[in-house]
């Protein structure tokens, strides 16, 4: 089959198109021939080197699929050849073919095209799985969303505002109106204004409940002075830094602050499919009623993978971008 290869670790130029053993599905795996794969800021770690597949993994990039069954392995009982499935991967989006564990396909709602369902699996699970498995989000609290315009932030903003909390983002002014629009109560400027200022203003000084992080360093004292007591904040990536310069960890003890850190690619395959079963149960019909929709910056023919990955590494794109996959 052909693939998108890394030819060496490195920039964008080294994803090239070319011809990669087509995978077999095992028991309870699906093939699926994929139509559409999307972008997540893993693929770029992974094609530079910094972020190997978990153990057993197809090394090819690509995180997440929509495509058609092509055959069903041993065990297999939800979904048959022919039916239009879309989902997470481990690895292995970036090609013709690849395998699905049958717990983690959700089924294609009609009113959504290929493209639109690829970009859903990544983002929503992993907003799914920081608001309510970790955040323990509850209607009537507030939450602040860094990046809210990424594909993550726009898919956190829709599913908190269907659980029924406020919320607040941080994005570049020029993003700020598909924040709004997708159901942000407030956006701010971050390049331009304090965020921890703007925060505790909006909120006269009481703060924020939660917090979804993905900047770590840089951001991490203004996060603990935005929250309030018994808040929590959840951290998915150090985009901005591992490194503290200075803290005061009494805040952490005096407001009885909760601090997580997780990444989705390194769970179980439990863990994903019960996180999986969980999102389907709560989103699926919101797809289909549009309360819920996929944020879509750009669509690419798979053979301009590395404009693609240009495109995310110089920061924008708002929502996901996506492969198309061309027959």
């Amino acid at each position: 089959m052909k693939a998108i290869l890394v030819n060496t670790p490195g920039g964008p130029e080294q994803l090239q198109l070319g011809e990669y053993p087509k995978p077999e599905p095992k028991p309870h795996e699906l093939l699926v021939k994929v139509h559409a794969t999307a972008l997540n800021r893993a693929d770029t770690l992974q094609r530079q080197g910094k972020y190997p597949p978990p153990a057993g993994a197809s090394p090819l990039l690509g995180l997440e699929v929509a495509g058609v069954v092509e055959a069903a392995g041993e065990g297999c009982s939800r979904y048959k050849p022919g039916d239009k499935v879309f989902g997470l991967l481990p690895g292995g989006g970036y090609a013709e073919y690849a395998v699905i564990d049958e717990a983690m396909a959700m089924p294609v709602p009609e009113n959504l095209s290929m493209e639109e369902a690829a970009s859903i699996p990544e983002v929503f699970l992993t907003a799914f799985q920081a608001l309510v498995w970790l955040g323990r989000l509850q209607t009537g609290e507030r939450v602040l969303v860094h990046a809210g315009a990424s594909g993550v932030g726009t898919a956190a903003i829709q599913l908190a505002k269907a659980m029924g909390a406020a919320v607040v983002v941080t994005a570049s002014k020029e993003k700020h109106q598909v924040c709004l629009e997708l159901g942000a109560d407030k956006a701010i400027d971050y390049k331009n204004a304090s965020f921890k200022e703007e925060v505790l203003r909006y909120t006269e000084n009481e703060g924020v409940d939660l917090i979804i992080d993905f900047i770590a360093g840089p951001y991490f004292a203004d996060n603990l002075d935005c929250l309030r007591t018994d808040g929590r904040l959840v951290m998915l990536a150090s985009l901005g830094g591992g490194k503290v310069e200075s803290l005061d960890v009494r805040k952490i003890l005096a407001k009885r602050l909760q601090i997580t850190g997780s990444t989705l690619r390194t769970r179980s395959r439990n863990y994903q499919a019960k996180l999986t079963q969980e999102l389907r149960d709560f989103a699926l019909e919101k797809f289909k009623t549009c309360q819920l929709k996929p944020v879509i910056d750009s669509v690419y023919n798979w053979q301009e993978a590395a404009a693609a990955h240009r495109h995310m590494e110089a920061n924008k794109n708002t929502g996901k971008i996506v492969l198309k996959v061309m027959k």
